[in-house]
């Protein structure tokens, strides 16, 4: 392979993912960046920037290299990363564009994931379009101007970005370049992360609120002072049928009048406009609108409609007509309120439509109709209207045009404002005059109706010339010279209200005037014709005097005569033009001939006419004083009052005329030089013009101000008479007298200054530098005469005038600066701000003192330090009283801004000239140091003092930061000299080590302003640092040593290096690499002093221990290797001192546990931390022999513990709280281990909130279980703090567990295990019964103890299922690693689900197929592998549940809960196959589970602690199945008998398989498998499994008939035929059976209990050792429990009375001696029996009975939660009666069942008395009811059930009423007379009657698997009893002896075997399930 060198290019972007395949591969994904160390044959070896730890190579053909500069050569590939930097070649503002881009990459996925689509979308366009705009700089191709703008666009969109995003704030420059903290000052970066904020927020709030943005208070609106309008006319739908004029304007309903020029839309009759090339190009702006117009309370787009034809549209075209008229159509308005204040989105694509009001009469003039229709009034448009588009725009039109050049070109039509926008600009020439047609009257005359009159308007010359093309009818319209109004028919008066633009050349103006012609208008053309002008009217441009045309109405003389005449300028120009008060007097005839005139004109007194004048113009005045003072050369005698008058004059008339009206003045100046007598009212005009300037309406004229001043202004004596009159002002007010101008005269000072200054400099070029010193002393004057007037404590006007001089002063100082000396400034200005009283203008004096700090002048050291002797006093006292804080900040922030500044230049000036850079540089530390000790510890406890909240704070902060900033190590010792005592200089300390922690854990500043936080990080550091050396050199001695202060300075030090800001691991990478290339990693150096501060300590470290313990470890937690390296030690040094000190180390080793768990649970520490910790201090320890032992035990607690918590940590916020209760669990017993109570509860309390959270109940009850058993039920306080918003109220043991068991009942009862709440509620019983004697709260318990009970019986409670997880591979945590854990499921929660649950939390797992354990290389894979299977119980029976009949719903909670024991069973195959029976040799595998805890307890799983396997053979598996079988057609039957509701489909589809097999081929397989002679020969020990297999498959027929009779009783008919084919098969099957196996049929027996749901429960027992010796045998018990309503029960005829009981037979075993003794003993009963007697083993007091065939039976009936006499017993046994009624016939003569029977010995009961002697009374034969033929049938069908008769009924006795036997010989005579062995060993015939009735019993006998009922021979022959085997009989007769002894007597039956006269029984299970 070719050798790997070097590469120029090492700065590379992936292009594609490169996996990883190979170990030293280096995988890749696309954009990732990569620094190319070295390259071979096609492959690159580096690393990527994102992780500079892993290093590999990669393909070359992925890496598209990029431009770069290497800033350090790096070495060979192996050579560490650090040794070279790579920086991109690309401008600055692409790599953060690329660096934004990837950081918002990788949220962006993330909100993909967490489902935020709008968040989603909002940052994909983004990205796009900085994508676009990053490809759009890359481009170069952009000129200046747009690239400025896309810089701009840039960084707004990236700075939003980020915004949202939550990242950091990005702060820049004017140029959006990104400040660089080194070289800004902290009060710059301070105030430019404010404006950075402030914007963002109002953007994003205009984001999210558009409806709520105007525009006047917008981004935009804020910044401009002009706002346009734009309008696009889409289209407009009218049928006029003649040419028409559009003139749309905007309109003030307020007003009532039009306030813009109109825009003119001429429309031909087509239906488009005249000119073709404006279609779909009709665009207007409406410019000059100000705030104010936008803020009118409403405005309305109008539209009026003239159509140019005919005089009335009906008239026919038949006659010739006159044309060319322009008369009223309609009008349209449109309300654009809302669009113009921004209440409502205005874009130019929204099309509005706009309807046409028709003119309805020859009355309705235009202007009166838009008045009614802005009313709102609806109207019938039909579809006639227009369709536009509005947008509002900003700026002036030049801006307007650049920022929208699509909307508005050069072909757009400007409609501007009716009058001057609110800001003129300068270059803004305008020279316009409006005029109004306003209305007009007019007489009929000679006509017989009302004239139509047209006025037509020119513009006409001294000649009477017609002026072409000056009249514009509005925008968008050629100029014309003629202009005619709208006619409207034959109205006397007219109203017009038509706006015309007059643009008059300005030279032209004063010979110009307006002519308007009157002109009557017939609708016949040859009559229109003949039509003359009938009047006329003139006005004049300009008056006599100069001045324009008023604005305002003018009231017009009508003059008549000859039409030629009229127009003949000569003859009506030197007459009137306006009506006045002494020609409307004069003029009082009709018509009057004007004296002295030889015109020939009259003057027409009934007619009127009114005009009205606008004029906009910025070169003609109406203000004839203004034009007085411009010509005050022609009239000097008026000059004096000129100047006064000009203070009178409309700004807007001065502003216009600007530079003429400065040149007059400085001109009567300088031409007035020797005398003063117009220097006052100069200065005032000057003055005033001046604060003309100032207005915000003119603000953009102090440019053209100040370019007057800079190039015109050359008057050189001006500074004379200026700065005269102003001393002379201020004089005057100095001493009191009142001096009105001077206020005024401030507000102009700073260009009153300009003036002075420019003045006098003209002056010094001009004379070469003449009368400096008067200069000097003319400022000095006018200094000190200021500095008086700052000394006055008068009120009113001389408040007002220092008020102003504060204000303006600083103004001038830049002017000032260049010709006064910068001392006697500095001096000036000390003065002029200290000689002001102390509480007087505070605010203003503060703002004064900032702009004097904002100025050149405070740049110069001698003039700031003149100053700083003034302000910094104020400012120390202001700040301690808290008064006036903003201008107090303000001041000091621009105080440190100047000296930054001025720290800056002077350390440039110092790089290149040392010497003139040093005296700077002390100069400037001089002022800092002035600075420090005045103000640091003020403002330190100003902070202190101020709330958190306080937006003052964050200021405050930034000024100390900024005084840290520029402190050095000089300033720092100087300072802490300066302090005169050692206490003072101790407070001082313990303030800042407080005040840093304070603002390091709580920051002043917001998280995303990062480069803030570094900032004041950076600046505490060096003052920690520099406050430390204090501490080692003046408080550690042992008479100096302050603990209180060491204490604080390491609490500071720790808060310092675990602050957020600086944990670089949390970051993305370009912002860790951003910080440590800026910052650097300041935990290094602050852990490093750190320590070295500790070792420092000496003999004084233990007075720190255990109080450092904690801040030690949270910094040693810091996950920075080196830091862990450097800090870990200080443990055992900590150690050691308490083990040299007390012998041992508790007390470290109690803190650090206790501060570990917090701080893990936190988030940190990690496994590296782990093994640093065990590893340093392990050979710490070994270096001490005396802490070998104690640290290694030590050690290896904090590593149990640490590892624990980490686990604990890792799962605590996954979805799945699985592991996290796991954890748990584990951290619980570690600390009940070591003995830490209190951590022991804090995680209990832990695990029930996430028991509770996951609705897990019942371990939440086990959990606080758990702590309520570690109380007592005494008075003792609770030692340890329990967490839970009761505790506080539980103060005493008794209180908290009582509390405690009332929530654990509760929790036992929502998780429905009530038979542990029943525990719980005896014992809080028993408290209250016998302690506390609370009866009512004893009621209480035991109701809600009632209520438990009846839920055990009455409340559906399913079985959980269990689940063996195991967890394979070394990729699980530790406490999962290879560990098998048994799992409870919940309430009918399926595999499925839960293992779905399982692998949520590792989506990498691998689900293992095979059941089976998995070998090594699974176990020790890098992988994960999960197993899941489902488990079976496999615990026994509890003791007290042996031999008891207990109703299901009881037995089968112990079946499922509180077992420790599993079991699963895996099927194999072992021999020879047999493809035609597999179960021959089909072998089980059945691994046993024992779990460490029983389940269900604090979890819902427990690991596995061992396993046993075990192989159970073929044969024992078909018995298996076959007791599975049995159980679930049992169970079927059970659900039917209960619910006859339940769906069919289940049992006929369970019945169906059994009778008729079809798959599976039933137990014949059985049979060819295991019945055979070969197999019975190979196998002879399997002998009995083979008997109690056939003795399953023979009890299988009755219960397979009793279910299909329940079948055939709920069939429907349309299954009927299944049914009969079932019932056919069943009947082979059954035939089949009993030949070969017997019959088995079942004995009934009645339970009369109320209220019980009714079952059938059955519990397998046959592998069950009665006895020692004795053999396994199986036994069933069947059980029928009532329900409340009696229903048909099982096996019974329908017309039973009652419920009956099927009870068979127990089995047979061997009993001890004693206990023989009592089963062959009786009892007589006081009644006849109701229930098969109990045996005697338990001791009870139950009586004893023998069942007909059941010799020696007695069973038990108990409750497991019931009290040892239950009440159950009594009713228990009136089920005897009911089975003895029904075992005999009912024709049967009276036997010993029947009848009173000799007594016979008995041994005596243990509980009974023996000389009891009453006897039982005699019962009755029950009577037998007749039966119908279809009962009959049925009893035929169903064979099972045939020899069972109707049920007596008797009545209930209790147990404790039954009599006690009065002889222990006492036998049952039935027992007797129907036993199958009678007492000489024969058996006996049986009679007719009962043989008709039920099977004899001579036949019958107990079944090797013990289920109840009868045994029948298999042939009519008599057999050898189907009970057992002869050979397996004796055998077990053999043992029955051995136990008894050899006392039993046996007798040879009639096969001759040997049969005991009374064969023990083993102790019976019975058992009630409830309904389910």
């Amino acid at each position: 392979m070719a050798p790997w060198l070097p590469i120029k290019n090492k700065y590379g972007v992936a292009v594609w993912n490169f996996p990883r395949t190979k170990e030293h591969h280096l995988p890749l994904q696309i954009g990732e960046m990569v620094h190319i160390l070295q390259a071979s044959e096609g492959w690159y070896c580096g690393y990527s920037l994102r992780n500079r730890a892993a290093q590999g190579i990669f393909p070359a053909s992925l890496i598209r290299l990029k431009g770069a500069v290497v800033e350090q050569q790096g070495g060979p590939c192996a050579s560490p990363r650090t040794e070279e930097s790579v920086v991109p070649a690309e401008m600055p503002m692409v790599q953060e564009i690329t660096t934004t881009l990837r950081e918002w990459a990788t949220i962006w996925k993330q909100l993909y994931v967490a489902g935020q689509t709008e968040r989603y979308g909002q940052v994909k366009r983004m990205m796009q379009e900085l994508m676009e705009q990053r490809s759009q700089l890359l481009s170069g191709t952009l000129p200046k101007d747009q690239l400025l703008r896309l810089r701009k666009e840039v960084t707004g969109k990236m700075d939003y970005g980020n915004k949202i995003l939550a990242l950091d704030l990005v702060v820049r420059d004017e140029d959006e370049n990104i400040l660089d903290p080194d070289r800004t000052s902290v009060i710059s970066l301070f105030q430019a992360h404010r404006r950075a904020a402030q914007t963002l927020t109002q953007r994003i709030q205009e984001e999210t609120s558009p409806q709520q943005r105007a525009p006047g208070h917008g981004t935009h609106g804020a910044t401009s002072p002009s706002h346009n309008l734009y309008l696009c006319v889409r289209n407009f739908v009218c049928h006029i049928g003649e040419e028409a004029q559009l003139f749309m304007a905007l309109y003030d309903p307020g007003e009532q009048r039009i306030i813009s020029e109109n825009y003119v839309i001429r429309w031909a009759s087509t239906g488009v406009p005249q000119d073709i090339e404006l279609l779909n190009n009709l665009k207007v702006v409406f410019t000059d609108l100000g705030s104010t117009d936008l803020k009118r309370e409403r405005l309305f787009l109008v539209c009026q409609i003239i159509r140019v034809g005919r005089m009335d549209l009906r008239d026919s075209h038949s006659r010739k007509l006159s044309t060319g008229l322009r008369r009223p159509f309609g009008i349209s308005v449109m309300d654009i309120t809302d669009i113009t204040k921004g209440t409502c989105d205005s874009d130019e694509d929204k099309q509005h439509f706009i309807p046409v009001h028709l003119a309805a009469a020859d009355g309705d003039f235009l202007h009166n109709m838009i008045r009614k229709a802005v009313e709102g009034k609806d109207i019938n448009h039909k579809g006639q209207g227009l369709w536009v588009s509005l947008k509002v725009l900003w700026g002036d039109l030049s801006q307007v045009r650049k920022d929208h050049p699509h909307l508005v070109d050069r072909s757009t039509a400007v409609a501007r404002k009716l009058g001057y926008p609110e800001v003129i600009m300068p270059g803004d020439v305008r020279n316009d005059i409006y005029l109004t047609l306003v209305q007009g009257e007019f007489d009929k005359g000679n006509k017989k109706t009302q004239k139509n009159v047209e006025v037509t308007v020119c513009v006409c010359d001294e000649a009477g010339n017609v002026v072409q093309n000056v009249i514009h009818a509005g925008a968008g319209d050629s100029p014309t010279s003629h202009y005619c109004s709208v006619v409207y028919y034959q109205q006397r008066h007219q109203r017009w209200m038509e706006t015309l633009k007059i643009a008059v050349p300005i030279e032209d103006v004063h010979r110009t005037h307006l002519r308007f012609t009157f002109r009557h208008r017939s609708s016949s053309d040859s009559k229109d014709r003949s039509e003359r002008i009938f009047s006329m009217a003139f006005v004049r441009l300009m008056c006599p005097d100069g001045t324009t045309l008023r604005d305002g109405e003018h009231d017009l003389v009508l003059y008549k005569g000859d039409s030629k005449k009229l127009e003949d300028a000569s003859a009506y120009l030197s007459l009137p033009s306006e009506r006045n008060l002494s020609e409307s007097k004069l003029l009082s005839g009709s018509s009057f001939r004007v004296s002295g005139a030889t015109s020939g004109l009259a003057v027409s007194s009934r007619d009127s006419f009114q005009i009205s004048t606008l004029v906009c113009s910025t070169k003609l005045t109406q203000n004839v004083n203004l034009l007085g003072l411009l010509k005050w050369r022609s009239k000097p005698s008026l000059l004096s009052g000129n100047l006064q008058k000009l203070m009178h004059v409309d700004g807007g008339e001065v502003i216009k005329f600007l530079q003429d009206t400065l040149d007059a003045l400085f001109s009567i100046m300088m031409e007035h030089s020797e005398t003063d007598v117009y220097d006052t009212l100069v200065f005032d005009a000057l003055v005033f013009i001046v604060g003309l300037v100032a207005d915000r309406k003119f603000q953009h004229f102090n440019t053209v101000l100040e370019a007057y001043i800079r190039q015109h202004f050359s008057a050189t004596l001006a500074y004379k008479k200026l700065l005269s009159v102003l001393t002379q002002y201020v004089e005057q007010a100095g001493r009191g007298e009142p001096c009105e101008p001077l206020p005024r005269t401030f507000k102009a000072l700073e260009y009153i200054f300009k003036f002075i200054v420019r003045s006098r400099r003209l002056f010094a070029q001009l004379y070469e530098g003449k009368e400096v010193a008067e200069f000097q002393c003319s400022l000095q004057r006018f200094f000190l005469a200021l500095n008086q007037l700052m000394e006055s404590p008068l009120e009113g006007p001389t408040l007002l005038s220092q008020g102003a001089a504060l204000k303006y002063l600083p103004s001038i100082l830049e002017d000032v600066f260049g010709i006064f000396d910068s001392s006697a400034l500095g001096a000036v200005l000390r003065d002029f701000v200290g000689n002001l009283l102390p509480q007087r203008l505070l605010k203003q004096k503060l703002q004064s003192l900032t702009h004097i700090a904002s100025s050149k002048a405070f740049q110069s050291h001698e003039c700031r330090e003149l100053v700083l002797q003034a302000a910094l006093p104020i400012l120390q006292e202001l700040i301690q009283a808290g008064e006036e804080e903003d201008a107090c900040i303000e001041l000091l922030s621009s105080i440190l801004e100047v000296l930054y500044q001025a720290q800056k230049s002077a350390e440039k000036l110092r790089a290149r000239h040392k010497d003139r850079g040093n005296v700077e540089l002390a100069q400037v530390k001089k002022h800092i140091q002035v600075i420090l000790e005045q103000l640091l510890h003020t403002v330190n406890r100003r902070v202190i003092v101020l709330d958190r909240e306080s937006p003052l704070r964050s200021h405050y902060v930034a000024c100390m930061a900024a005084i840290l900033s520029q402190m050095d190590k000089d300033h720092y010792s100087t300072y802490i000299q300066a302090f005169p005592s050692r206490p003072e200089l101790m407070d001082f300390l313990m303030e800042t080590f407080i005040l840093f922690k304070d603002l390091i854990g709580k920051t002043v500043y917001p998280g995303d302003w990062m480069v803030m936080n570094m900032v004041q990080n950076r600046e505490f550091l060096r003052a920690i640092n520099h406050f430390a050396t204090t501490l080692t050199e003046m408080f550690l001695s042992n008479s100096n040593f302050e603990l209180q202060l060491w204490n604080n300075y390491f609490h500071l030090a720790v808060a310092f290096l675990t602050q957020d800001s600086l944990q670089l691991e949390n970051f993305s990478p370009a912002k860790r690499n951003s910080i440590l290339a800026k910052y650097g990693d300041m935990r290094a150096t602050i852990g490093a002093s750190i320590r070295d501060m500790w070792y420092s300590l000496g003999q004084r470290k233990i007075e720190f221990i255990p109080g450092m313990v904690g801040p030690i470890l949270e910094m040693t937690l810091v996950p920075e290797p080196e830091l862990r390296r450097s800090t870990i030690p200080i443990f055992f040094d900590m150690m050691l001192c308490e083990h040299r000190l007390t012998g041992s180390f508790s007390r470290f080793e109690d803190e650090i546990l206790r501060r570990l768990d917090s701080e893990v649970e936190g988030g940190r520490g990690d496994e590296q931390y782990m093994q640093l910790f065990k590893s340093i201090l392990l050979s710490c320890c070994q270096s001490h022999p005396e802490l070998a032992k104690p640290g290694e035990d030590f050690v290896k607690l904090v590593s149990e513990l640490l590892e624990r918590l980490l686990d604990y940590r890792a799962v605590m916020n996954d979805e799945n709280k699985t592991y996290s209760m796991s954890c748990t669990v584990n951290l619980l017993n570690f600390y009940k281990e070591i003995d830490r109570q209190a951590m022991y509860i804090r995680y209990l309390y832990k695990l029930k909130d996430l028991h509770i959270s996951y609705e897990n109940y019942t371990e939440g009850a086990y959990t606080l279980l758990l702590h309520a058993r570690l109380l007592t039920w005494s008075e003792e306080t609770n030692a340890a703090p329990v967490p839970g918003p009761h505790s506080p109220h539980l103060h005493t043991q008794r209180q908290l567990k009582e509390a405690l068991y009332n929530q654990i009942i509760e929790y036992f009862d929502q998780g429905k295990m009530w038979e542990e709440a029943i525990h719980i509620c005896k014992e809080l019983a028993e408290q209250y019964e016998s302690h506390v004697f609370d009866y009512e709260m004893l009621s209480d318990i035991l109701q809600r103890e009632a209520k438990f009970y009846e839920k055990i019986l009455k409340v559906l409670r399913p079985s959980p299922d269990y689940f063996a997880v195991g967890y394979y591979g070394q990729g699980f945590p530790t406490f999962l690693r290879n560990k098998v854990f048994i799992y409870r499921g919940k309430e009918y929660e399926r595999r499925e689900d839960f293992e779905m649950q399982l692998l949520s939390p590792f989506p990498n797992a691998e689900k293992l197929k095979s059941t089976s354990p998995p070998g090594q290389d699974i176990t020790d894979s890098p992988g994960q592998y999960i197993q899941c299977f489902t488990v079976q119980p496999a615990e026994e029976a509890k003791i007290r549940l042996k031999g008891q009949s207990i109703p299901e719903q009881i037995t089968n909670f112990y079946k499922a809960n509180h077992i420790q024991r599993f079991s699963y069973s895996r099927p194999f195959k072992r021999g020879p196959s047999d493809p035609d029976n597999e179960f021959a040799n089909m072998w089980i595998e059945r691994t046993t589970f024992r779990t460490a805890y029983p389940l269900p307890g604090i979890l819902r799983w427990f690991v596995v602690t061992s396993t046993e396997t075990i192989i159970i053979s073929p044969l024992q598996n078909a018995i298996e199945t076959m007791m599975k079988t049995n159980e679930k057609i049992m169970s079927e039957i059970n659900r039917h008998q209960n619910d006859p509701s339940l769906p069919i489909n289940p049992l006929s589809m369970l019945l169906n398989g059994i009778v008729d097999p079809a798959v599976m081929g039933g137990f014949v397989k059985y049979e060819k498998a295991f019945f055979q002679e070969s197999y019975i020969q190979e196998h002879p020990e399997d002998g009995v499994n083979i008997e109690k297999l056939k003795d399953l498959i023979a009890w299988q027929i009755p219960l397979l008939a009793e279910g299909i009779r329940i079948h055939g009783q709920k069939v429907t008919e349309d299954l009927r035929p299944f049914h009969e084919r079932m019932e056919q098969c069943f009947e082979q099957l059954r035939a089949k059976v009993e030949s070969q196996y017997g019959m088995r049929e079942m004995m009934f027996f009645e339970d009369r209990r109320s209220g019980r749901p009714r079952s059938i429960a059955w519990v397998p027992d046959w592998d069950r050792l009665s006895y020692t010796g004795a053999r396994q045998v199986l036994w069933w018990r069947v059980l029928v429990v009532p329900s409340h309503h009696p229903q048909p029960s099982l096996l019974s005829p329908p017309h039973s009375p009652l419920p009956q009981v099927l009870l068979p037979p127990p089995q047979s075993s061997t009993l001890p001696p004693s206990l023989y003794a009592k089963c062959i003993s009786g009892v007589r009963p006081a009644r006849p029996p109701r229930w098969p007697c109990p045996y005697e083993g338990h001791g009870g007091e139950t009586p004893h009975v023998q069942l007909p065939g059941s010799p020696g039976h007695c069973c038990h009936l108990s409750h497991p939660l019931l009290s040892p006499k239950p009440p159950l017993w009594g009713s228990a046994m009136d089920g005897a009666g009911a089975w003895l009624s029904a075992a005999a016939p009912n024709d049967a003569p009276a036997g010993p069942w029947h009848s009173p029977a000799p007594p016979s010995p008995a041994v005596p009961h243990l509980s009974q008395s023996p000389h009891s002697t009453e006897a039982p009374p005699t019962p009755k034969p029950a009577p037998r009811p007749s039966e119908s033929e279809d009962h009959r049938n049925e009893r035929k069908e169903n064979r099972s059930s045939s020899i069972f008769g109707p049920r007596r009924q008797d009545p209930r006795q209790s147990i404790s009423e039954l009599p006690e036997p009065k002889d222990e010989k006492w036998r049952l005579s039935c027992n007797i007379s129907e036993s199958s062995l009678s007492s000489d060993g024969k058996q006996p015939p049986p009679s007719r009657a009962a043989a008709g009735a039920q099977p004899r019993t001579a036949g019958s006998s107990l079944s090797p698997t013990g289920f109840g009922g009868r045994v029948k021979s298999a042939s009519k022959l008599p057999p050898l009893p189907r009970k057992f085997s002869p050979a397996v009989y004796e055998t077990f007769l053999e043992q029955s002896d051995a136990a008894a002894g050899g006392k039993a007597s046996t007798s040879p039956t009639v096969d001759g075997n040997k049969s005991p006269k009374s064969p023990p029984l083993p102790p019976p299970k019975s058992k009630r399930l409830s309904q389910l």
